[in-house]
């Protein structure tokens, strides 16, 4: 009887064994599939962000027309009555509850993305390409007729390649999309199709000439954190998680002002514009509107001046809380890359490892995402700063609590103890 048992448990893992290849076969169909239309599109999308950002640097009066872009952005949503959009937070809610996203949300998102750097918003790149790469990996799952789980894997792969193409980072986006929908929960079912998609919309964005394969930021200065360094490691941890706090109360408050003060739509995308514009011209500068990645180099180079990174989380909020579209994962890249710059002048450390550290910090305290934010600081920086790296990230995840740029992110499991299951969302 024993045996027979024993006989039946190795055809159950044999038939397991024919299973997985199955499926290997199915997501490399799906991948390719997947990851050509989103790299090609990143592509275009690529090249149109770069081709207005570049005709508003050298037209500084482009700052002036923001309003008209914001009324243009905003006829756009309430033709395709859109006017609720949640954005990013849409895509993760359709990942955990199996919701349909409209496939027009992504060229309505990527037009109106252009549409805002081509008038200096402060905006990023990345809720375009969670928001297209969602929508039409989403829809894709639709029509292939599949199960909602099936689809909601295939809506992640989606994130996963738009991610990748837009920021050349295949592997942090693949683990980004499986980690990001729910705090304590990584959905390893979506390990393949995530990677493969992944790699191969960056692999096509490439072969358009619109990416590279190489390190943005490398980090070769690294001294020992075998000593007091330990101790600057855990400060700018808890420096970014506190920043990272600041900008998302920032955003909330903006957001509430906004919707008391000026109920109309137009109306508030109106005043979101015309203030971004006036301070703008007040400063005489455009360090603090569009991706500014103009400053996030220097910042690896010489000290941020201290209020850098106040005034891009200001400008950030009038923008995106007025109507305007786009992401705030670039900005928070800002914001920490300007902190630790400014930092590391204070404390006597390697500027470039400061600025990567205020980078990576502020991405997992907005994002909780810490082992995709491991992942995005090897494939930005390198792995000579991992030691640091990895202390500033468990730090900041811990001390950022559960705070979030995406409403839709659930808790699932405390950041505090292992008992404490799915506790904050029933409060």
């Amino acid at each position: 009887m024993g045996k027979f048992k024993e006989l039946l448990a190795e055809k159950g893992k044999l038939r397991h064994f024919i299973r997985g290849f199955e499926s290997l076969a199915k997501w490399v169909v799906i991948s390719v599939t997947l990851g050509s239309v989103i790299g090609t599109i990143a592509a275009g999308f690529l090249y149109a962000i770069g081709f207005v950002t570049e005709f508003r640097l050298s037209h500084s009066f482009m700052v002036l027309f923001l309003p008209l872009g914001g009324c243009l952005i905003v006829f756009l949503y309430q033709v395709f009555k859109k006017s609720d959009d949640t954005g990013t937070s849409q895509v993760l809610q359709s990942i955990r509850e199996g919701n349909k996203i409209k496939i027009y949300l992504a060229p309505l998102i990527l037009i109106s993305t252009v549409i805002t750097h081509a008038f200096g918003g402060s905006v990023g790149r990345e809720g375009a390409a969670l928001q297209f790469g969602g929508s039409i990996g989403n829809f894709l799952g639709e029509k292939l007729r599949v199960s909602k789980d099936t689809v909601k894997i295939i809506t992640m792969a989606g994130m996963a390649g738009a991610f990748a193409s837009l920021f050349g980072t295949p592997l942090g986006a693949a683990i980004f999309a499986i980690e990001v929908s729910m705090i304590g929960i990584m959905h390893y079912s979506a390990l393949v199709p995530c990677i493969l998609t992944a790699y191969f919309s960056h692999y096509i964005t490439i072969l358009w000439g619109m990416q590279k394969v190489h390190v943005p930021h490398p980090v070769t200065v690294v001294p020992s954190m075998y000593s007091h360094n330990a101790y600057f490691a855990i400060l700018l941890g808890v420096v970014s998680a506190m920043a990272g706090i600041c900008f998302i109360l920032v955003m909330k408050y903006t957001h509430k002002l906004y919707h008391k003060f000026f109920k109309n739509a137009y109306v508030r995308v109106i005043a979101g514009g015309v203030l971004v514009a006036f301070l703008a011209s007040l400063l005489h500068t455009q360090d603090y509107i569009g991706l500014g990645e103009n400053v996030i180099r220097s910042a690896f180079e010489e000290p941020a001046v201290w209020y850098a990174f106040l005034l891009k989380m200001i400008f950030t909020a009038l923008t995106l809380e007025a109507g305007f579209k786009g992401g705030e994962i670039v900005p928070t890249l800002f914001i920490g890359a300007t902190l630790g710059s400014m930092i590391a002048s204070l404390i006597n450390m390697p500027i470039g490892l400061c600025a990567a550290c205020g980078m990576i910090g502020m991405f997992v305290a907005v994002t909780n995402t810490p082992i995709a934010s491991l992942v995005l600081a090897l494939e930005m920086f390198g792995h000579e700063g991992i030691p640091y790296f990895a202390v500033v990230i468990a730090v900041s995840y811990l001390i950022s609590g559960y705070f979030s740029l995406y409403n839709a992110q659930q808790i699932t499991f405390s950041k505090y103890t292992l008992s404490d299951h799915i506790r904050k969302n029933k409060e």
